[in-house]
């Protein structure tokens, strides 16, 4: 058996930088950061779930590290907003899901801040998810106008 290597990943849209860490030969099985990401591909934002984002699509994985050991994974996230009200439940699921990848051993997530998030991060696919084409907005748009005429109106009625 050859000498093994365990990686550290950086998503960015979809090029990704790799270094590779030498391993000593074991019979231990060794985890991969493209393992890790595989499994990030379940996790989703609360907020995006119902449209199939993950927080890997959404831009939201700044970074995936193994250890040299192998085994130790350490995820770099970031929040779309410093303000998120589900960043305790995002934690969570990438620790329970990322354990749950055969010969993890400790996994460390943190909230990096010296990145912002912005819409560009997110993959043409999410994009695709999460917009609404014209055709949909305007009938909405129609009816909120006709909404705001019609409780103007009631309102002109009540005063006269």
């Amino acid at each position: 058996m050859g000498t093994r290597f365990c990686s550290g990943i950086s998503p960015r849209s979809d090029n990704y930088t790799e270094k590779e860490y030498p391993l000593p030969d074991s019979e231990e099985r060794c985890v991969t950061s493209e393992q890790v990401l595989e499994v990030l591909q379940t996790c989703y934002d609360p907020c995006c779930k119902e449209r199939a984002v993950s927080i890997v699509e959404l831009g939201l994985i700044h970074g995936v590290q193994v250890a040299e050991n192998g085994h130790d994974v350490r995820v770099e996230l970031l929040l779309t907003s410093g303000w998120c009200p589900f960043s305790t439940h995002l934690l969570q699921m990438i620790d329970q899901n990322v354990r749950a990848i055969e010969g993890v051993g400790e996994v460390d997530t943190e909230i990096v801040w010296n990145t912002v998030w912005t819409p560009e991060r997110m993959s043409a696919s999410a994009k695709a998810k999460l917009s609404l084409p014209m055709v949909q907005l305007l009938p909405l748009r129609q009816r909120r106008l006709e909404r705001e005429a019609q409780e103007a109106q009631a309102s002109q009625a009540s005063i006269s």
